[in-house]
């Protein structure tokens, strides 16, 4: 098979700079491993991808979603994310603000005595040379 030339790849991929973009992408994934659709010839990777957009072996609709997709660093989702905390309303506001108006609102009191006492529970204590002797 003779070698094959922008002017044979042109009539599939109409622009010159995609055909140069598409062409070494797939080149890259030739040498990285991807399997060859067409024989190698003793040709170069560009070669051989530029036989594959020639020969109609990919869309290059699909060629193109590879491209980018590959370029991507992070790829976003369009889901809606879930609120974490519904939107206060300014009477709630005005009853955080002031919570003696509102007996609905409770807070936990603790004394610093319970809160040590709790965190002796958490951590083992460290023992040292002297507590040892």
């Amino acid at each position: 098979m003779a070698r094959v030339t922008v002017e044979d790849c042109i009539d599939k991929v109409d622009n010159r700079f995609d055909l140069v973009l598409l062409a070494s992408h797939r080149a890259r994934l030739i040498s990285s491993g991807a399997p060859i659709t067409v024989d190698r010839d003793n040709d170069k990777n560009p070669v051989i991808a530029l036989r594959e957009i020639a020969d109609e072996r990919f869309a290059p609709e699909d060629m193109r979603e590879d491209l980018i997709h590959s370029l991507q660093k992070h790829v976003e989702v369009d889901e809606p994310e879930p609120e974490a905390v519904p939107a206060m309303t300014p009477s709630a506001a005005k009853n955080l603000a002031d919570p003696e108006a509102s007996p609905d609102i409770q807070f936990d009191r603790m004394t610093e005595e319970d809160l040590l006492r709790g965190l002796e529970g958490l951590v083992p204590p460290v023992e040292t040379e002297e507590e040892g002797e």
